[in-house]
């Protein structure tokens, strides 16, 4: 079972920028992945996926601010996160799963990196 690493967390100031990164400990060539986060005392929410071919989706909070990439012959994925708020704030997870019939299932976790957006 491949296993997942965030790394990129911080603490950023309103309007700034950070990029996460997620590196896994074998292939995931053939792998949809996604971004979670969850925030302190909130339900953890599906931030965006991609497809093992590229193709991404977002939740409508982070549309136009928020891209994920992933560079397969690194097996690490990427969140370039923008503009970003104070509710952006939250424990952000990498995730391992499976696309079907146009939805993400969820699989291997990371452990998650802390992000803080506050002046």
């Amino acid at each position: 079972q491949v296993q997942l690493v965030e790394s990129g967390g911080g603490l950023v100031q309103p309007g700034g920028s950070l990029r996460l990164s997620c590196v896994a400990s074998g292939s995931i060539f053939s792998t949809s992945m996604a971004w979670y986060r969850q925030a302190p005392g909130k339900p953890r929410e599906l931030v965006g996926t991609i497809t093992s071919a590229g193709s991404d989706e977002y939740a409508e909070s982070v549309k136009g601010r928020f891209t994920i990439s992933r560079d397969n012959a690194k097996n690490k994925m990427y969140l370039q996160m923008n503009g970003l708020k104070p509710e952006d704030t939250g424990d952000y997870l990498c995730n391992a799963g499976t696309h079907y019939s146009g939805r993400y299932y969820p699989g291997v976790w990371g452990q998650g990196t802390l992000v803080t957006v506050s002046s």
